[in-house]
C-alpha cells in the first residue's frame, strides 16, 4: 500500500499580486498531485501566503491601509488566480491565521527549550551585525553580493545592528550533510543537491531566528520585545497548515507518516534545503523526503520584471487561450527542474500546433465519422489493421511511462510521452483512412480503425487529464464517459470502451487561433498611423489629463481605451500602452495629451487625442506634469 502523498508549494509574498512566475510553480504542484490521485493515492496539496515582515509592512503603509487589511486584498487576487487556473489545493494557508500563529509559537517554545547532545542551548541570544536585503527579507554575507548589491534586487543591503535570538544551526550540519549525501533528504535535480552541498564547504553559521526592529510579525512565545525571523516562520507553514499544534492525529497522517514533497525556485534553496531540515531536527519532527527546486526563467530572452513591463498575469492568458491550455502552454515550454525562457511570442504557435492541430484534430475527425458513417454509435474492434498491434502496445505501456517520468519530477517528458500517442494515433488514422474502407465496402475495418482511434483518445484524455482538467473532461464527455473513467487503472485496459456507446461532438475541443504576430504587425501599423509626424508637432495643443478609467481594448493586446479627464471637457482614448501598464496602474494617473487632434478610429474605437510617452528599448513610461496641476493645464 502507497504512503499518502504530501506537496506544497512555497507561499508566496502578498506584496503584489500574481504573475506567471507563481503561476508556474503552483501549477506544477497541481499538476503532480493530480497524477498522483490517477493511481487512487490519497495526497494533500499545500500551498499559501506569507504575510509578514517589513516588505509587508511598507507595502500596506504605501497603499494607506493596515497590515492585515491589505492582505487580506492580496490574498483574493491569488485565491482568484488559482481558481481561474484549475488548482485544486487541499488547503491554503495564511500566515495571519491564528492556527499558524499557534503553530509557530509551539514549534518555538520547543526549539527555545532543546539542548545540544552537550547541553548547549538550541536557541541562544546575541548581538546582529551585518547586512540585510528588505527585498528578499534576508540577511546576506559580503560573498553573496554582487557589485556591492543584493544579486536578485539589484539593491545595496542596508547595515543592521541589533539584539537578537540565534538558532544554533552548527550542531546539525554534520548530520544533516550525511542526511543528504545518503539521499534520506532527496535534493533534486543533481545540480541542486551538489550545490547545497557546496554550501557546507563554504561555511554555514548560525542564523538569527528573530528580529528586534520589526514590528509586523509573530512575537516570541520567550521574549515579546521580538518577533519570529521571516525565514524562521514561513518555513514552519508546511507543518502549520496539516495540523502542527492544532490537529496531532492529522500532522501524523501528512507529515510522519506521508511521502512529504517540498517544490519551490532555486532562489529559496538554503533556507529549505539547509535551514527547515536543522530546524525540524532540533524539534525532533521527521525531515522532509523531496525537495525539488526548478529553475529561474525568461520571458522572450529577457529577466521577467515590473519595470521592464514584461511580467504576465496568468489572468491574461487565461483570457486568451483559456485555462487549461494556458497550464499546457507554461508547462511545455522547457524541462522542468532547468533554467529556461518563457516564448509568449510563441505560445499561439504552440497551442496551433500541439492542442488545436494534433489533439483536437484527432479527436474531431473521428467523432466526427463515427457520427457521420455509424449513426453515431461506437463501432466495434476488428482485426488485422495495419498498425494496429503497435499503437495499441504504445497505448498499454503509456501509464508506466508517463508515471516513471512524473515520478521523477520528468513534467515535460511525460507530456510528451502522451503527445507522441496523439501523433502515432493521427498516423494511425491517416495510413488506413477508414473513410476509404467505407466508401470501398469495408464498413467492419473501418470500425475497426475508429474503435482503436477513440481508445487511444479515452487513453490520452485520462493522461493528459492532470495537466488540462477541464479540456480532457470535455474529451471524454465525447466518448460518452465522465470523471468516473479518470484512473490510472483504467487507463491500462485497452478494449475498455463498449462497441454501441454514444459518440457525440458539438465543436472543436480546441479552436484554432489567430497568428498574433500578424495581429502584432496590424496594430503596430495602427499605432503608428495615429502617431504626430515632426510638422504637426509645432501646432499642437497639450494639457494635463486625469485618467479617470481604463480598460483592455477588446482583442488587442497592445492598446487600453481610457476615459480622461481635460478640464474643459471628458474625452475617451485610446493608447497603446497595455504592454507596459495594467488598467489599475494607469486609472488616477496625471498625464500629458495632445488634445487638437481630429477624432480617429483605432481597432474600431474612437480616439479623441493621444497620449504622451518615452520608450527605451523594451521600456516605455508615460510623460507626466510636475507638480500638483490640475486638468487642463497647458504644456508649452
Amino acid at each position: 500500500m502507497q504512503r499518502p502523498f504530501y506537496i506544497t508549494t512555497p507561499i508566496y509574498y502578498v506584496n503584489d499580486r500574481p504573475h506567471i512566475g507563481h503561476a508556474y510553480t503552483t501549477i506544477a504542484a497541481d499538476l503532480l498531485v493530480r497524477y498522483q490521485k490517477l493511481t487512487g493515492r490519497e495526497t494533500f496539496f499545500l500551498t499559501g501566503t506569507d504575510e509578514h515582515g517589513t516588505k509587508i509592512a511598507e507595502a500596506a503603509e504605501k497603499a494607506g491601509v493596515e497590515p492585515k487589511a491589505f492582505c487580506d486584498q492580496v490574498v483574493q487576487h491569488f485565491k482568484k488566480s488559482w481558481q481561474n487556473l484549475l488548482v485544486s489545493y487541499d488547503g491554503f494557508i495564511r500566515t495571519t491565521d491564528q492556527k499558524h500563529i499557534n503553530s509557530v509559537r509551539k514549534l518555538l517554545t520547543i526549539l527555545n527549550d532543546a539542548r545540544t547532545e552537550s547541553g548547549e542551548p538550541i536557541i541562544y541570544s546575541g548581538t546582529y551585525e551585518g547586512l540585510y536585503c528588505t527585498a528578499c527579507e534576508k540577511f546576506l554575507t559580503e560573498r553573496e553580493l554582487v557589485d556591492g548589491v543584493c544579486p536578485d534586487h539589484k539593491i545595496p543591503p542596508t547595515v543592521l545592528k541589533e539584539k537578537n535570538y540565534f538558532f544554533r544551526l552548527s550542531a546539525y550540519l554534520d548530520k544533516l550533510k550525511k542526511l543528504i549525501e545518503t539521499d534520506q533528504l532527496m535534493i533534486r535535480p543533481q545540480e541542486r543537491r551538489r550545490e547545497v552541498l557546496g554550501l557546507f564547504e563554504q561555511g554555514l553559521t548560525d542564523f538569527s531566528a528573530s528580529r528586534e526592529k520589526v514590528k509586523w510579525g509573530i512575537p516570541l512565545p520567550y521574549d515579546s520585545s521580538q518577533v519570529a525571523y521571516v525565514w524562521i516562520e514561513a518555513l514552519s507553514n508546511y507543518i502549520s497548515g496539516i495540523g502542527y499544534g492544532d490537529d496531532e492525529d492529522q500532522f501524523d497522517k501528512w507529515w510522519r507518516n506521508a511521502e512529504t514533497v517540498h517544490l519551490m525556485a532555486k532562489d529559496i534553496l538554503k533556507f529549505h534545503c539547509i535551514w527547515w531540515p536543522a530546524m525540524l531536527m532540533a524539534a525532533g519532527l521527521p525531515i522532509p523526503d523531496k525537495i525539488f527546486l526548478h529553475g529561474y526563467f525568461t520571458v522572450d530572452g529577457e529577466k521577467m520584471s515590473k519595470t521592464l513591463g514584461n511580467q504576465i498575469d496568468p489572468n491574461d492568458m487565461i483570457e486568451q487561450f483559456g485555462p487549461d491550455a494556458t497550464r499546457y502552454l507554461l508547462q511545455t515550454q522547457y524541462p522542468f527542474g532547468a533554467d529556461g525562457d518563457i516564448q509568449k511570442s510563441r505560445f499561439v504557435a504552440k497551442y496551433n500546433s500541439d492542442l488545436a492541430n494534433d489533439l483536437g484534430n484527432l479527436v474531431s475527425r473521428v467523432a466526427k465519422m463515427i457520427m457521420a458513417s455509424f449513426d453515431g454509435k461506437l463501432p466495434k474492434p476488428a482485426e488485422s489493421l495495419d498498425g494496429g498491434d503497435e499503437i495499441i502496445a504504445e497505448a498499454e505501456k503509456l501509464p508506466e511511462t508517463v508515471m516513471a517520468h512524473i515520478n521523477k519530477f520528468k513534467i515535460l517528458a511525460a507530456i510528451e510521452a502522451v503527445l507522441g500517442l496523439v501523433r502515432t494515433a493521427n498516423r494511425f488514422f491517416d495510413t488506413n483512412a477508414p473513410w476509404k474502407l467505407v466508401k470501398n465496402g469495408s464498413p467492419d475495418k473501418a470500425g475497426g480503425v475508429l474503435y482503436i482511434c477513440a481508445e487511444a483518445i479515452r487513453i490520452i484524455a485520462t493522461l493528459i487529464s492532470p495537466v488540462m482538467p477541464s479540456k480532457s473532461l470535455e474529451i471524454l464527455g465525447v466518448l460518452g464517459l465522465g470523471d468516473e473513467a479518470l484512473s490510472l487503472d483504467n487507463a491500462r485496459t485497452f478494449y475498455y470502451l463498449e462497441p454501441g456507446c454514444k459518440i457525440k461532438i458539438k465543436g472543436s475541443v480546441f479552436p484554432r487561433l489567430k497568428d498574433e504576430k500578424k495581429k502584432d504587425k496590424t496594430e503596430k501599423k495602427i499605432i503608428d498611423n495615429n502617431l504626430l509626424d515632426t510638422s504637426e508637432f509645432a501646432r499642437a495643443e497639450m494639457v494635463v489629463a486625469e485618467v479617470i478609467s481604463a480598460e483592455r481594448v477588446e482583442g488587442a493586446d497592445r492598446l487600453l481605451k481610457l476615459q480622461i479627464d481635460i478640464g474643459s471637457e471628458k474625452r475617451q482614448i485610446v493608447a497603446g500602452v497595455a504592454q507596459f501598464y495594467t488598467p489599475e496602474e494607469i486609472t488616477g494617473k496625471k498625464i500629458v495629451v495632445v488634445k487638437n487632434l481630429k477624432p480617429a478610429k483605432i481597432r474600431g474605437v474612437e480616439s479623441n487625442g493621444i497620449l504622451l510617452a518615452a520608450k527605451k528599448g523594451k521600456k516605455l513610461c508615460l510623460v507626466v506634469p510636475e507638480g500638483d496641476l490640475p486638468p487642463g493645464a497647458a504644456i508649452n
